[in-house]
C-alpha cells in the first residue's frame, strides 16, 4: 500500500471514530481524488470521432435523438420519395410520350397572352370551349395572377401540321377573340414551329446532362483521391461534352452517355462522397419533375433553364455540408454536420423567402415558371442534403473507421 493510500484510509479511521479530519488530512483526500479523476479520464474516457452523448441524454431532444442515432432508417424517406418520383416520371412517359408536359417552345405551337380580360371569362370554360371547336387539338388554358387577382389569360395549342400553320393560326385566333370579345390590343401572339421547337427541347436536355457531368467533374476534383483518377475525370468529361455537341451521328451521342456511366463507375469506386453530391442533385430534379408534371405545368424553355439553376443551388449546399464533414480537424462528424447546417438551412430559407416573393408578384409566365420550379427544388434539397447525404456521408465515414480499426496500415 502506498503512502497516499495510508494517508487516506488513517483519515477514514479517525473520522469514522467521531473526529474531525486534519486540514492536512482533508487537502491530502482532496487531492488523491482530484488525482484519480484526472487519471479516469486520461486513459478511460477517450471519445470516437463517431461518438455523441448517448440516447437517453437529457441533453439530447427527441427529434435530435432520432435524427442522430437513426440515421439510417431516416435515409429511408429520401430514398422512397425519389422512387415515387422516378415512378410518375415513368408513368408520365407512358401515357404521353414524353417526360415532362412541353410548353409550346418545346414542342411547337401557338401561345396567346391576353393581359385584358372580360368581367367573369373563367378558364376552364374557355378551354372547354376551344377544346370543343378545335377537338383534335391540345389546348391548356392557364390565368395570370397578380398579387392573388387575376391579371390575365395563357392560352397555348399545338399544330396540325407545318403546311397548315399559317391558316390554322388565323382561324384560332380569330376563334379566341369572339369567344372572349378581345381587341387586337388586348392579346399578343407567339407561334413556333415544331421542327424548331423539338430541336431546343433537345438541345435543352444536352444543356441539362453536360452541367451534371461538368458538376460531377468539379466535385470529384476537390473531394477525390488519386491524380491519374482526377486527370482522367477531366479528359472524359471534356470528351463526352464535345462528342454529344458535334458529333453528327448517334454513335456519338451513345459514346458520350457511355462515358458518363463510365465516370459515375469511378467516382463510385473512389469517392463517394462525390457520388453522394451527385445522388443529392439529380434526387432534386427529379423530385421537382414529379411535382411539376403533377401540377399540371406545362415546362418551357425557360423552365429548363430553372432545372440549371436548381443544380447549382443543390451544390452549394451540398458541397458545404461535406466540407464541413470530411476537411475538419476536430470534433465529432455530428459537430461537422451542425456546424454546416446553420449557414446551409439558413441559405435555404433566405432563397425559398425571395423566391415565393417573386413567384406571388410577378406578372411574367416566363419568371413565375422558374420561381415556382426553383422553389419546388429548394424544398426538395432540404431534404436531399440534410438527410439523404448526411446519412450516406455517415455511413461511408463509419465503414472508413471500421477498415483503420481493422487494418492499422490504412490509418498511416
Amino acid at each position: 500500500m502506498g503512502k497516499k493510500s495510508k494517508r487516506r484510509e488513517q483519515a477514514r479511521q479517525r473520522l469514522s471514530q467521531g473526529g474531525a479530519p486534519s486540514a492536512s488530512a482533508s487537502r491530502s483526500m482532496a487531492a488523491d481524488d482530484s488525482s484519480s479523476i484526472s487519471s479516469g479520464s486520461l486513459h478511460g474516457s477517450s471519445r470516437s470521432p463517431f461518438s455523441h452523448p448517448p440516447s437517453n441524454s437529457p441533453e439530447k431532444s427527441a427529434l435530435k435523438r432520432v435524427y442522430e442515432d437513426h440515421y439510417k432508417l431516416l435515409l429511408f424517406i429520401p430514398v422512397i420519395l425519389l422512387l415515387l418520383a422516378l415512378a410518375q416520371i415513368g408513368y408520365q412517359m407512358a401515357t404521353t410520350g414524353d417526360f415532362i408536359y412541353k410548353g409550346v417552345s418545346l414542342k411547337g405551337g401557338i401561345t396567346m397572352t391576353v393581359t385584358s380580360l372580360p368581367a367573369g371569362a373563367d378558364a376552364v370554360d374557355v378551354e372547354n370551349a376551344l377544346s370543343s371547336q378545335f377537338p383534335e387539338q391540345d389546348i391548356g388554358v392557364r390565368v395570370l395572377t397578380t398579387g392573388g387577382g387575376v391579371s390575365g389569360m395563357i392560352i397555348e395549342t399545338d399544330l396540325p401540321s407545318a403546311s397548315q400553320m399559317n391558316e390554322f393560326r388565323d382561324q384560332f385566333v380569330e376563334a379566341v377573340e369572339s369567344l372572349l370579345d378581345l381587341k387586337r390590343s388586348s392579346y399578343s401572339v407567339e407561334v413556333v414551329g415544331s421542327s424548331l421547337g423539338e430541336n431546343f427541347f433537345s438541345q435543352t436536355i444536352k444543356s441539362l446532362y453536360i452541367a451534371f457531368l461538368f458538376m460531377g467533374m468539379v466535385v470529384f476534383l476537390y473531394f477525390g483521391q488519386g491524380g491519374k483518377q482526377k486527370t482522367a475525370s477531366v479528359v472524359l468529361s471534356i470528351l463526352a461534352a464535345l462528342f454529344l455537341f458535334t458529333g453528327k451521328s448517334i454513335i456519338f451521342a451513345l459514346l458520350s452517355y457511355a462515358i458518363g456511366i463510365g465516370l459515375l463507375v469511378m467516382y463510385f469506386l473512389n469517392s463517394i462522397p462525390s457520388i453522394a453530391v451527385i445522388l443529392a442533385a439529380f434526387s432534386d430534379v427529379v423530385m421537382t419533375i414529379a411535382v411539376v408534371n403533377l401540377l399540371g405545368v406545362r415546362i418551357s424553355t425557360a423552365g429548363i433553364a430553372a432545372f440549371l439553376m436548381l443544380i447549382g443551388y443543390s451544390v452549394d449546399t451540398d458541397i458545404l455540408l461535406s466540407t464541413r464533414v470530411l476537411k475538419r480537424k476536430e470534433g465529432s462528424v455530428m459537430d461537422g454536420v451542425y456546424s454546416a447546417i446553420k449557414p446551409g438551412v439558413l441559405m435555404s430559407l433566405t432563397t425559398i423567402i425571395a423566391v415565393a416573393i417573386g413567384l406571388v408578384f410577378s406578372k411574367s409566365e416566363v419568371l413565375s415558371q422558374i420561381m415556382l420550379i426553383v422553389l419546388i427544388g429548394l424544398f426538395a434539397d432540404i431534404l436531399n442534403t440534410w438527410i439523404q447525404n448526411v446519412s450516406i456521408l455517415r455511413w461511408f465515414l463509419e465503414v472508413q473507421e471500421k477498415k483503420k480499426m481493422r487494418d492499422p496500415k490504412l490509418s498511416s
